[in-house]
């Protein structure tokens, strides 16, 4: 299940309108101290901007909404592009907007549509990714039923029909460690195949389940 959705790595945009020059960083966060980092990291890097406008959304129910127009008309840049990234559906990600004047002035409609625009550019440069709930449950059994889980590892990713899962990383012992990994929902029907490939003789060691990128 979808926990959220969010980009996949730090990105820059950028595009010149009016003779402004629009330079978009995203970058991934998981807080709000995280988010300010950043912000001051890109304030501290374009210092001599004639603005560098901050936006962010953060939290699994995008309990944080925060932006600044650091310094433009009021609610034609931060707050635009905080509405356009909660349009989207993304959270735990901030954005930068920085501007360097090119001495044309964009009026209130034309800043609005370059600073979201811009956002846009670095969201789409970033990767949107879903956050969902991942199980990765190690057991332990004999090489005899190695061949047997790749196998039908590499028949759920392909087949489609029911849960897939794949298998991470092989750890050759006396006997073979396996981690296998698939969504949480899956678990029970994960350690059912597991009991059945084996005729109930794998050992399961752990299963663990954590938010990941997909």
């Amino acid at each position: 299940m979808e926990l959220y959705r969010t980009i996949k790595q730090a990105a820059t945009a950028e595009q010149i309108i009016e003779r402004s020059r629009f330079i978009a960083h995203a970058m991934p966060v998981s807080d709000r101290a995280e988010a300010d980092a950043f912000v001051a990291e890109i304030k501290a890097a374009h210092k001599d901007a004639t603005h560098n406008v901050p936006a962010m959304v953060i939290g699994d129910k995008s309990q944080i909404q925060w932006a600044s127009d650091d310094g433009e008309p009021q609610g034609t840049s931060g707050a635009p592009i905080v509405q356009m990234l909660v349009n989207e559906g993304l959270t735990n990600l901030v954005i930068v907007v920085t501007r360097y004047f090119g001495g044309i002035k964009l009026g209130t409609g034309g800043l609005v549509r370059a600073y979201t625009s811009s956002a846009k550019l670095a969201v789409e440069a970033a990767g949107v990714c879903s956050v969902q709930n991942v199980l990765r449950l190690t057991c332990e059994t004999d090489y005899t039923y190695l061949a047997r889980f790749q196998k039908m590892a590499a028949e759920t990713l392909t087949e489609g029909d029911g849960f897939a899962f794949l298998i991470g990383e092989i750890e050759y012992g006396e006997k073979v460690k396996l981690d296998l990994v698939t969504f949480a929902e899956n678990e029970e029907e994960l350690r059912g195949l597991v009991a059945n490939l084996t005729s109930g003789s794998a050992r399961v060691i752990s299963a663990v389940t954590a938010p990941e990128k997909v």
